[in-house]
């Protein structure tokens, strides 16, 4: 398999960091995660950078650790929820040899975000309300950037990488 980029996109709690790197060791590659790197180069995580400048604040930071990273060979790139509701992610998504748009059930992702406090969206009285308005937003835009689709519900990560395996050697 020729070097390439394998980028992860989907919604919170599907499993795109956990997959990203299982992925990234059976490939030999670097695994890289959008959020991490965001929270390397400010020294502050996620749920601060939403407080302090808000959403448009920390997508415009995503947007540039994005266009940095989205070509770079040899590497298994996890990406936040939301980073396909802006275009011009979507051109630079687009550009990444090759893209997974990793699925799940409202309820497999409320059963995995269910006891994190570190996802600023999630901070709301109707968890369950807020993931299904955001699929119902966004999966056409992780559909529209995706070569491939996998279902995470009912197979634990080992499995999705199996999956994705058959898909990138196809």
């Amino acid at each position: 398999m020729k070097a390439r980029t394998v980028l992860l996109v989907g919604p919170m709690g599907a499993g795109k960091s956990t997959i990203g790197r299982l992925l990234a060791a059976k490939l030999s590659y670097e695994f890289l995660d959008t959020d991490h790197v965001i929270e390397d180069k400010t020294g502050a995580d996620i749920a601060w950078i939403f407080d302090v400048e808000g959403e448009q604040g920390f997508r415009e930071r995503e947007n540039q650790c994005l266009a940095e990273l989205v070509s770079r060979p040899q590497t298994v790139l996890a990406t936040g929820g939301g980073i396909v509701c802006r275009e011009d992610n979507r051109a630079l998504i687009s550009a990444a040899d090759v893209v997974v748009y990793l699925k799940a059930s409202v309820e497999q992702l409320l059963a995995r975000t269910a006891k994190d406090k570190k996802r600023p969206l999630l901070q709301v009285d109707d968890p369950r309300a807020k993931i299904v308005s955001l699929l119902e937003e966004r999966a056409p835009l992780y559909e529209s950037v995706a070569d491939y689709s996998v279902d995470t519900d009912g197979s634990g990560p080992r499995a999705t990488v199996q999956a994705i395996l058959k898909l990138l050697q196809a």
